[in-house]
């Protein structure tokens, strides 16, 4: 993608993080507030609400301000089959066998917990790992 490595905030309309940027940006400029007021934190989680109706992302869309890279097919699929190279693939693992054995756990992008006296958690921080022998183990006693 062009500009990705001499200047990323070019690409206001391709890179996720980039529009996130340049909406809190211009919201703190129009509003004269500091990053951490809490309206900051609300645009924030308003901007991946999974609502289309009130997502800031889907309303930049619709305007033609965001683009999306990914058609909801693509999306749907994900969430059966995740990328087979990330840790991605140790998340939808974990996932999978806990709902199967109807086992209370918490996923977040590094954790995978169950949710059990032990409290047995790993932490996944490398997002290109996609082989873990301590998430394969805690796989292994659910």
């Amino acid at each position: 993608m062009a500009g990705l490595e001499t200047d990323p905030l070019s690409l206001n309309k391709e890179i996720d993080w980039v529009i996130k940027y340049h909406l809190i940006e211009q919201y703190r400029a129009r509003h004269d507030i500091p990053l951490t007021h809490p309206r900051v934190a609300l645009v924030d989680l308003a901007y991946h609400d999974v609502n289309r109706a009130r997502s800031l992302f889907y309303v930049l869309e619709r305007k033609g301000i965001a683009q999306r890279i990914a058609n909801d097919d693509d999306i749907t699929e994900a969430t059966v089959k995740p990328p087979q190279s990330t840790r991605a693939k140790l998340r939808g693992a974990f996932i999978k066998r806990a709902k199967e054995r109807k086992r209370d756990y918490t996923v977040d992008w590094v954790h995978l917990k169950l949710n059990d006296q032990a409290q047995r958690t790993v932490l996944c921080k490398d997002p290109f790992k996609s082989e873990d022998e301590r998430v394969d183990k805690l796989i292994a006693c659910l």
